[in-house]
């Protein structure tokens, strides 16, 4: 089961903004808002995997993609 993990919005732009529009962002969404129950007999991961995800669960796995580069910038 896949959940879409992240969604899109377009800001308001008032007409006096300063700065240049930015046409879309994008926010995450976490897995566990479309699972309403834990079901009984879900696939887990190994101990050291689910230390190194974070969930015991691939169902609840959610990976995250930092957008600044190792040196801290952008």
């Amino acid at each position: 089961m896949k959940f879409p993990q992240q969604g899109e919005y377009a800001p308001f732009v008032g007409p006096f903004d300063p700065c240049p529009p930015v046409l879309c962002k994008t926010y995450v969404l976490p897995p566990n808002l479309f699972v309403q129950f834990q079901p009984p007999g879900l696939p887990q991961f190994s101990p050291e995997e689910a230390l190194t995800r974070g969930t015991l669960w691939p169902l609840l796995f959610s990976p995250y993609q930092p957008r600044r580069n190792q040196e801290g910038g952008e």
